[in-house]
């Protein structure tokens, strides 16, 4: 791997999976307000702050009876409040209403114990080689 010039990231992610049937879905404290679409196979939430905007978000993209949750995020200044729990409530419940049974993602450091604490299980360490940066 060396050899073909790449490297490793510095933290490994982690490979998770979960049954939706049993996805916790969670109200955002007041004020901010969740507000979620569909496009075509592809669904997205949204926290909203009146006064920030948009401060998480989501998606997760319906294929068959598999969702795959992707870009979950919240602003640093909203963290520790429960917005990615909601986020992820309002994302497996549309997903659901589309078909999907099972929950799949890539998970972070920062997010494994979001996922894992909405009961999610890791399955495996994902190391994901890159190659080298070109120069400028």
């Amino acid at each position: 791997m060396r050899d073909a010039g790449l490297s490793l990231p510095d933290e490994p992610e982690w490979f998770m999976t979960t049954d939706l049937s049993g996805h916790p879905r969670r109200a955002g404290p007041a004020p901010y307000e969740c507000v979620a679409a569909v496009e075509g196979s592809v669904v997205e939430a949204e926290v909203r702050h009146p006064s920030a905007g948009v401060v998480a978000r989501g998606s997760m993209a319906v294929i068959g009876t598999d969702a795959i949750a992707d870009r979950i995020e919240t602003d640093p200044a909203h963290r520790r409040l429960g917005l990615g729990s909601v986020v992820m409530g309002a994302l497996a419940e549309r997903a659901m209403a589309r078909g999907a049974k099972a929950g799949i993602l890539i998970a972070s450091t920062e997010g494994r114990g979001l996922y894992a604490a909405l009961g999610w299980a890791n399955n495996a360490i994902v190391l994901i080689a890159k190659p080298p940066i070109p120069a400028v």
